[in-house]
């Protein structure tokens, strides 16, 4: 089995690979104090009640491919393959590590490598032209073209960020739940924050993929031939008001990281 890691800002994802087919994932909070010994243990008791994983750390693994936003989470991810997995091929995406798809930046080192993975299983599932909308701790648009190159994005403050500021910079608002309001207009405090949250993403996502759109595909092109896939944790917040989304993969990371890893080891089974 394939073990994947996508280490975000706020939240780590875990993934289980059978073949082609995710068996099991979970979800924790991202905490770049760990130690490689705590995030060993972590895994260890995530990936012990599965039943197709023995019970000693690695029993079942037979590759593992992780990308991070995080330097020290990465760092401390290094040494955990290197002490506990130390007969496991492990792929760690960073610079010279083979991903199949050009980048097509100013600066490829300073793309952020969930978003190349993304980019990667969004070529591999829907090919191209196509732009992923990522919902994270920021909101990030990437634009594959229609040869399958990576050609840029855009990158705006996140669900989460925008609540929070609400409530630590308004004086009379707080903090609230993530949850979808009755009406667009809202009958208290809450729910006009609710509403805002929302509907102003919702806006803020189609708004910015026609303007990619139009772009990726020039003055001749077709605007529909561009693909726009929603993944992370945070889509299913806007999914229904967006109406610029055509799919929803919420594993979009996880399956780019097999891709990565077959491109590089070959086959985990």
């Amino acid at each position: 089995m394939l073990l994947t890691i996508d280490v975000g800002n706020s939240q780590t994802v875990l993934g289980l690979f059978d073949g082609e087919e995710i068996v099991e994932h979970w979800r924790v909070s991202t905490d770049p104090r760990r130690t490689a010994d705590e995030l060993a243990v972590l895994m260890q008791g995530l990936m012990g009640m599965h039943p197709m994983l023995g019970s000693e750390l690695g029993d079942g693994i037979h590759g593992i491919a992780i990308c991070s936003t995080v330097p020290s989470v990465l760092h401390e991810l290094r040494e955990v393959t290197r002490r506990y997995y130390g007969d496991v091929p492990a792929v760690l995406v960073e610079p010279g590590v083979k991903t199949g798809i050009p980048i097509l930046t100013d600066q490829p080192k300073e793309v952020g490598a969930d978003r190349i993975i993304n980019a990667v299983a969004a070529v591999e599932l829907y090919g191209g032209p196509a732009i992923v909308v990522d919902f994270g701790t920021g909101t990030t648009f990437d634009a594959v073209s229609a040869r399958g190159e990576y050609v840029g994005g855009v990158i705006a403050p996140g669900i989460e960020i925008s609540v929070e500021a609400l409530g630590v910079r308004g004086a009379q608002l707080r903090k609230i739940e993530l949850a979808r309001p009755r009406n667009v207009i809202g009958k208290n405090t809450v729910e006009a924050m609710q509403s805002g949250i929302v509907y102003g993403f919702a806006g803020q996502v189609d708004g910015v993929v026609a303007r990619m759109t139009r772009e990726l595909v020039g003055p001749e092109g077709d605007p529909s031939d561009v693909r726009v896939i929603a993944t992370g944790g945070l889509a299913p917040m806007v999914l229904g008001e967006a109406t610029a989304i055509d799919d929803h993969e919420p594993w979009l990371t996880l399956i780019g990281l097999r891709l990565v890893y077959e491109r590089n080891v070959g086959s985990f089974t």
